[in-house]
This record gives structure tokens, C-alpha cells and sequence, in this order.
């Protein structure tokens, strides 16, 4: 069946955002008396920003009143916002522009699908918003990936059926998100962690616009 509608994921699929999350929480379980290492991070891929901070405090072993909480979630998203303030194009992953503009020169539905509440702001940081049809990230869902509820708005945005949406993602709650949604899931990033996507590409240089062509001819 031909793919007539893309899905992006944001955070190391179109900009590599992880490592100012990492320092922000790098920066908080500092402040609460431990450190946070940069494997210890790999769990936070793909993950919302609660549970991540509940993860955090697990590896801590610190335990937070409501309150506590909270105020970590907020002062964690001010680092990270000042990090990404000084954002630009220079952040764009290898040959993103070239996949979006093929898709955007055939009128191809493109969508994001995120769990960042921070979409809108990084992608016209870079200049990348135009491209998009539809916008889903984590102000419009309530649950996290692996659930396929952020594609499936997407997918609805678009108004495209699911089965016709292709999906890139970073992170294998990403692509167990884009295959319980019945869409078409490419992992960006290394085949073995992402074995659960149909395809693999370490990143979009890999990817040639014959594979895509393909895929919307089909």
C-alpha cells in the first residue's frame, strides 16, 4: 500500500534536543546530591517529562511531596528553555531539509508527532515550522508513547488513515507507538536498538529520495 502522509518525531530525528534535556537534568540531580549519567539518560528517550523526573528520582533514591515535584518539573523545563533559546538552523540533523522539502515539492502531508511541549518554539527556532500540516505534541495528549494516541491525532490531522502514515522515530517506545498505530515505522538512529522498526537508517544522509519515492509510488 503507498504511504500518502509522513510522521516526524522531534527530538533526535529532526534536532538533537536530547543533550540539553540531559544537562537540565543533569543540572537538577546535581542540585538534589547525585549524578546522572549520560546512559542512565538512554531511558529518557521518548519518554514525557513526569515520568522521566520520576525515573530521576528513582536512580536518586529521593522521594518528593507533590509540591517538590512540581517545582523540579518547572525549574528542569526553565534550564531546558534557556538552552534551546540560543537554537538555529546549525541544530538541523543530516539532510532533514532535503527529505522535507521532496515530501513539501509533491504535497505530501507532513505532521509532527512529539511528546515535547516545546514543538512549536524549537522548530521556528530552526525555521522548520512552515513545513508542517499538523502539529501534535505534549500539550494534546494525555498518554506517552508506546500508546499510538500521539500518531493517531496526527494521523487524523492529516486526514490520512493510519495504514497509510509513515512514521520516523528515534526511540523504541517511538516505534512501538508507530507500529500499535498501524502505520509504517523507520527508525532513525542504530538498527539493533531499533529493531522493532520495518526500516532502519542511522540518519536521513542514509536515506535516499529513491526509497522514498518508492514508498509514495508503491
Amino acid at each position: 500500500m503507498s504511504i500518502s502522509a509522513f510522521i516526524f518525531d522531534l527530538d533526535g530525528v529532526i534536532v538533537d534536543t536530547a543533550k540539553y534535556h540531559y544537562l537540565a537534568w543533569r543540572k537538577l540531580a546535581n542540585e538534589l546530591g547525585f549524578e546522572f549519567t549520560k546512559e542512565q539518560n538512554e531511558q529518557f528517550k521518548g519518554v514525557s517529562r513526569k515520568r522521566c523526573l520520576e525515573i530521576l528520582l528513582d536512580i536518586g533514591g529521593i522521594t518528593a511531596t507533590q509540591n517538590q515535584f512540581d517545582r523540579w518539573m518547572i525549574e528542569k523545563n526553565e534550564d531546558y528553555l534557556e538552552y534551546i533559546e540560543k537554537m538555529d538552523e546549525s541544530e538541523i540533523l543530516p539532510d532533514v531539509p532535503k527529505v522535507l522539502d521532496f515530501l513539501k515539492e509533491r504535497n505530501i502531508p507532513i505532521a509532527l508527532g512529539s511528546a515535547s511541549k516545546n514543538a512549536r518554539p524549537i522548530l521556528e527556532k530552526v525555521h522548520l515550522l512552515s513545513y508542517f500540516d499538523a502539529i501534535v505534541d505534549g500539550n494534546d495528549v494525555t498518554k506517552a508513547k508506546p500508546d499510538p494516541e500521539v500518531f493517531l491525532i496526527a494521523a487524523r490531522k492529516l486526514k490520512t488513515a493510519p495504514e497509510k502514515c509513515l512514521v520516523f522515530e528515534d526511540a523504541v517506545a517511538g516505534i512501538q507507538a508507530a507500529n500499535n498505530a498501524n502505520m509504517l515505522s523507520v527508525g532513525i538512529g542504530h538498527p539493533d536498538i531499533l529493531s522493532e522498526a520495518k526500516y532502519n537508517f542511522k540518519d536521513f544522509s542514509e536515506m535516499s529520495i529513491e526509497f522514498l519515492t518508492d514508498l509514495i509510488a508503491d
